[in-house]
């Protein structure tokens, strides 16, 4: 926790310059479709420079933002997704230019594979999500220039962009969602997710 609260604090004041929209162009997921996708933030902690959040909140808008782009995708291969919600610091108004504070978060995947109930990663892939900086979120401060469900919205995204440059990466370095021999069409995503979110 510790750990977390001292890498919210350090990110206050950094911005990222990458925006992800559900409109963007698929990427090569080989027979990526998605199955189940579980999103936990009841452990979640708050950085000591932000708006308040409910976890019912992060689960909300992450669920969506996965939703709206990943089931884009359709191959012929169930694969499940859990996230959870490690820390997080939604900007709260600041002073313009001398003190702008920038939301953040940081989430921990897991992507299991459906046919063989198992983790393709064994170990939790930790992300750290700055929001997209836009002119005027920079002079005026993310506090000051977007609402609360302005950020969560942004966050969410651009998590989901994050999530997914990882899958890609890991498909062409190892081949996560190749076709299996016999693979021909989608199976009914009957099986339940097992235990997805593990620190």
């Amino acid at each position: 926790m510790i750990r977390i609260l001292a890498l919210l604090t350090g990110m206050a004041l950094l911005a990222a310059c990458t925006a992800a929209t559900p409109e963007e162009p698929l990427e090569d997921l080989g027979e990526f479709k998605l199955g189940h996708y579980v999103v936990f933030a009841g452990k979640a902690q708050k950085g000591p420079i932000s708006r308040d959040a409910k976890p019912e909140e992060w689960e909300a808008a992450l669920k969506a933002a996965v939703g709206e782009r990943f089931t884009q995708y359709n191959g012929t291969q169930f694969y499940h997704l859990g996230i959870s919600v490690e820390g997080y610091m939604l900007a709260p108004p600041g002073v313009p230019v001398v003190y702008s504070p920038k939301s953040a978060l940081i989430i921990n995947v897991t992507v299991w594979d459906d046919a063989t109930q198992s983790k393709l990663n064994p170990e939790v892939e930790q992300f750290t999500v700055f929001e997209t900086t836009t002119g005027e979120s920079w002079l005026m401060g993310s506090g000051n220039a977007r609402t609360r469900e302005e950020q969560f919205l942004g966050l969410s995204r651009n998590a989901v962009g994050q999530i997914e440059d990882w899958l890609v990466k890991m498909q062409k370095e190892n081949g996560w969602f190749n076709k299996r021999p016999g693979a021909e069409t989608a199976p009914d995503a009957t099986t339940g997710l097992l235990k997805p979110l593990e620190d």
